[in-house]
């Protein structure tokens, strides 16, 4: 199934065109996402280590704006998005 991870933040450094396109099993989860961004990060970005913290330090968020949990199942065409913390000062 395709699933659009709309980029935020930080994140926007991932693509040019704030969003990535990711094609995953049925069944998949947000944790399914984290996983599949540090493999395109990998691949991208020779592991860049800043990138990853960048992923695992996130959180996730459906359309409607509800912030899910690693466990939340992804439906096909889904569009979630990637929300970094917010530094400041």
């Amino acid at each position: 199934m395709k699933v659009k991870i709309e980029l935020f933040g930080a994140a926007r450094d991932f693509s040019e065109q704030n969003l990535l396109e990711f094609d995953l099993d049925q069944k998949s989860t947000v944790k399914d996402i984290r996983k599949k961004i540090i493999q395109y990060l990998d691949e991208k970005f020779n592991g860049n280590e800043n990138y990853k913290k960048i992923v695992n330090s996130s959180a996730f968020c459906t359309e409607k704006n509800n912030i899910v949990s690693d466990n939340y199942k992804i439906t096909n065409n889904e569009k979630i998005g990637i929300i970094p913390p917010i530094g400041g000062g």
